[in-house]
């Protein structure tokens, strides 16, 4: 029988009480701490800190404290991306944001899900989809985008837009829930 671990890893619902997963947990919220109480005159030790925290960060890619998130191994970030300050990157499943991203203030990018029924959310089962934020995305500030989305290349969230759905390349989404109201040439 697979460990709730590994239930987590391959997307099938578990339940987080697992020592290796509270490890886990507790590593990301070490490493969280130590990059949000981090100094701006200390870039290297910064860049250190997001670096053993994260599962990819490319080059030349700022991203300005407080982060939070779950994990932070199950997350990567392309080169020349910018994450604003209060994002909240929950890496349940996989959080893939490409090359040239712009994330605005209290973006969200949740991946956890918890079932509809009252008692297997009462027994504490969840599950996770993963998030891809394709390349030269722009999020505006607060904007949420949940579990099992691709938000296609090119394309611009509106400030405080929940994204609900894959978002094709090229548009421009707003509201609650997003919707496509203008195509990019």
């Amino acid at each position: 029988m697979p460990s709730m671990k590994e239930r987590m890893l391959a997307g099938e619902p578990y339940i987080a009480d697992e020592p290796e997963i509270l490890a886990d947990l507790d590593r990301a919220a070490r490493l969280m701490e130590r990059f949000n109480s981090s100094s701006a005159s200390d870039p290297e030790g910064r860049l250190a800190a997001l670096r053993d925290l994260l599962g990819g960060l490319g080059e030349d890619t700022w991203i300005r404290p407080p982060l939070y998130v779950d994990y932070g191994t199950r997350i990567t970030i392309g080169p020349r991306s910018f994450v604003n300050v209060n994002a909240v990157l929950l890496d349940v499943a996989a959080i893939t944001i490409g090359a040239d991203v712009q994330i605005g203030p209290n973006v969200q990018l949740l991946t956890p899900t918890h079932p509809v029924e009252p008692e297997p959310r009462r027994a504490k089962w969840e599950a996770a989809k993963p998030i891809t934020i394709g390349d030269n995305v722009w999020l505006g500030g607060g904007a949420i985008v949940l579990a099992g989305v691709t938000v296609g290349e090119n394309t611009v969230v509106g400030a405080g837009a929940v994204v609900t759905k894959d978002l094709p390349p090229n548009v421009i989404a707003v509201g609650n829930p997003a919707r496509v109201v203008r195509e990019l040439a």
